[in-house]
């Protein structure tokens, strides 16, 4: 986002409290140079798109064409219409640098005056194009929805319409009015725009650091303005001049046929040419030299600016699907197998989630691929979940933010979180939940970081957003959250852009941005994966600081030790379902579920020299493949055929406050009831 100049004693919007990037980027800069070495910035805008000759050199060639189309009343040596009918198609001369027209017209003075005119062409042409098709495409992407169906359809209608009868039309509506041609064709051109944005805007919008803007709270506008937009001009400027050539083609096409203005212009000059080709040859070079010469330019000024903007950002990294949680749920009713009763929270339950089901698209059936999951967290407690890859995990914490991929939905059950039901809220109420009482710490630390903007920008955002504070304040409280989170030298953290940060700093970086809201409740998507034992343990030592403080956590992990190190309680999960709840140690101590102590006995360390590492056979099976009884049955060691009858449902043990999904818990966990 360009910086503006902001009223900071009265923020009154949303928007209004988005940072303004580059004014934060000089703060945390400023603080740096202050008392601290800032971290080695890469290379300007400017400096690094001169690093490209052609680029540097198509940039000169326009802005010279450009000056001197625009001071040509007082540089160009005749007038453009001005005849001298003795000198009548001559060559070159000392009088006529570039020769002269069949009624002894000045060549060169006709192209400089004929430029203005085809230039405002193309301008309007790209401002009718551009603030059409640019805000469609990405809100097509990004929203999706009936509008995204609008824009598709409009883009296959224009591809069909044949253009340049269209602007026959308007021109004998518009006798001698190429400004309307013009406009009229970057009116047609627009949804064919606005459909390359979508697609472009499609594949952004599941870069985890859009997910973090998202679970953060902000605004979808100003997502798509901050955090989108960016990632997607390289398109547009390609898009952008492509049609730009187009639109000098067509004027030039225009001027030929003689159906555009009367007066002097690049096409009209081609006409002139083409009419006296057998005669005088040399009267296309001049035109045609202007023509092809300004559209190479023009596309080689685009590549470089795209090449140049590409260079802010860092290599792709993984990333987990993030869109939105679509709001159509008659298109996603999947068949439910079991329903589990579970009693009502307590009181002083914080978050407490009941029969939550979640329904996502598979090869485009509705598919259950978590099935009533139920459990409850209170203030200042950290629950575990933990499962192998694929068994729901998070897709169960998205769930709780209304985060769930496309087409993902909530089929039934209760997010109860501070008296209020999350699975039946609307976008606005999420959004007020997000950031400001629940906080998201991703699990790739440097993908969940816009790679255009300072790590400490990215978090006064955060700070602006939930507190509406001026900028100078945001950016105090962000250095402030990045010393809590124990970053040495926290002012050249923030004046760092993220490919200047290492993994653990990353990680706190982001853990700073989800506190900067001082929520009730933070969700870490193992927060501690890809880091070494060292930032491991620091970043444990964070959460347990959140602990202490008053601010409850779940924690999605794969790893044991985490989990006993930190957690109070933790859920099995396997194939979409709860396997097993209870508290930490006693999980650990005695699991009640076969698939718990197989993922025990599967730790290496248990492992004997010379013989195999201990596992768990085979291996999660797909929603779709899941067995009517119980989903452990192909692996279980237990297995019985009742376990492949019917659907399982929970045992629970009231006295020692654990549970477990499987027929036979009573000799595993005690005296049990079913629910």
């Amino acid at each position: 986002m360009k910086s503006t100049d902001m009223n900071t004693a009265d923020v009154k919007s949303t928007d209004a409290k988005s940072t303004d990037a580059k004014g934060t980027d000089v703060y945390f800069a400023e603080s740096a140079r202050a008392g601290h070495r800032p971290a080695a910035h890469p290379h300007g805008f400017v400096a690094r798109f001169v690093r490209k000759p052609a680029a540097a050199v198509a940039a000169a060639y326009l802005l010279l064409v450009l000056l001197v189309t625009l001071s040509a009343g007082w540089i160009a040596p005749y007038g453009p219409d001005e005849q001298d009918l003795t000198a009548a198609l001559e060559p070159p001369s000392g009088a006529h640098w570039l020769g002269t027209g069949e009624l002894g017209r000045d060549v060169l003075s006709r192209l400089m005056h004929g430029g203005q005119v085809t230039l405002l062409g193309v301008l309007i042409t790209l401002v009718v194009y551009l603030t059409l098709g640019v805000p469609a495409g990405m809100v097509a992407g990004y929203r999706g929805g009936w509008f995204d169906r609008l824009v598709l359809k409009s883009a296959d209608l224009i591809s069909a319409v044949p253009v340049i009868i269209v602007l026959l039309v308007v021109l004998s509506v518009f006798t001698n009015d190429e400004s309307a041609a013009m406009a009229a064709n970057g009116l047609l051109g627009a949804p064919l725009l606005a459909r390359v944005v979508r697609s472009a805007t499609l594949g952004v919008k599941e870069e985890l650091y859009v997910r973090a803007a998202v679970a953060s709270g902000i605004r979808d506008r100003v997502v798509i303005r901050r955090h989108v937009l960016p990632r997607v001009t390289g398109v547009i400027l390609v898009q952008a001049s492509v049609y730009g050539a187009y639109a000098v083609l067509l004027e030039t096409g225009l001027g030929f046929l003689g159906l555009g203005t009367d007066e002097a212009s690049w096409g009209s000059s081609i006409a002139e040419a083409s009419k006296n080709i057998g005669t005088d040859p040399w009267l296309l070079i001049p035109s045609g030299f202007m023509i092809i010469s300004f559209i190479l330019a023009l596309g080689l000024l685009s590549d470089g600016l795209r090449d140049t903007l590409a260079e802010r950002y860092a290599p792709p990294a993984d990333k987990p699907p993030s869109r939105r949680r679509s709001a159509r749920r008659s298109l996603l009713t999947a068949p439910r197998t079991s329903v589990t009763t579970v009693a009502e929270p307590a009181e002083d339950v914080l978050l407490s989630v009941r029969g939550l089901t979640v329904a996502l698209p598979v090869d485009g059936t509705p598919t259950e691929v978590v099935r009533d999951v139920s459990f409850d967290l209170r203030a200042g407690e950290v629950l575990g979940i933990v499962g192998e890859t694929g068994c729901g995990k998070t897709v169960t914490a998205t769930s709780v933010l209304g985060m769930l991929p496309a087409g993902g939905e909530i089929t039934s059950g209760v997010i109860r979180f501070e008296g209020n039901d999350l699975a039946q809220a609307d976008a606005a109420s999420l959004r007020r939940v997000r950031g400001r009482r629940i906080g998201w710490i991703s699990q790739d630390p440097i993908a969940g970081l816009d790679p255009s903007f300072t790590a400490g920008a990215q978090v006064a955002e955060a700070v602006r957003v939930h507190t509406g504070c001026t900028r100078k304040e945001a950016g105090q409280r962000a250095l402030e959250l990045l010393r809590m989170v124990r970053l040495p030298d926290p002012a050249r953290v923030a004046a760092s852009y993220p490919h200047q940060l290492s993994g653990g700093m990353a990680q706190r970086v982001g853990i700073a941005a989800a506190l900067a809201g001082d929520p009730a409740l933070v969700i870490a998507d193992e927060p501690t994966t890809a880091l070494d034992v060292t930032v491991q343990a620091e970043i444990l030592d964070l959460l347990r600081e959140l602990r202490r403080s008053g601010t409850a956590v779940v924690l999605i992990t794969h790893d044991w030790g985490v989990l006993a190190d930190l957690c109070d309680r933790a859920v099995v999960m396997y194939a979409g379902e709860v396997v097993e709840e209870a508290e930490v140690t006693a999980l650990v101590t005695a699991p009640a579920h076969p698939y718990t102590a197989g993922l025990l006995g599967s730790d290496p360390h248990h492992a004997v020299p010379g013989e195999p590492l201990p596992a768990v056979e085979g291996s999660v099976p797909p929603p779709p493949e899941w067995p009517v009884g119980c989903h452990f049955q192909n692996r279980c060691p237990r297995v019985t055929d009742a376990c492949r009858e019917k659907p399982v449902v929970i045992s629970r043990s009231a006295a020692l406050q654990r549970s477990a999904r499987c027929i036979r818990p009573v000799e595993l966990i005690g005296e049990a009831v079913h629910d």
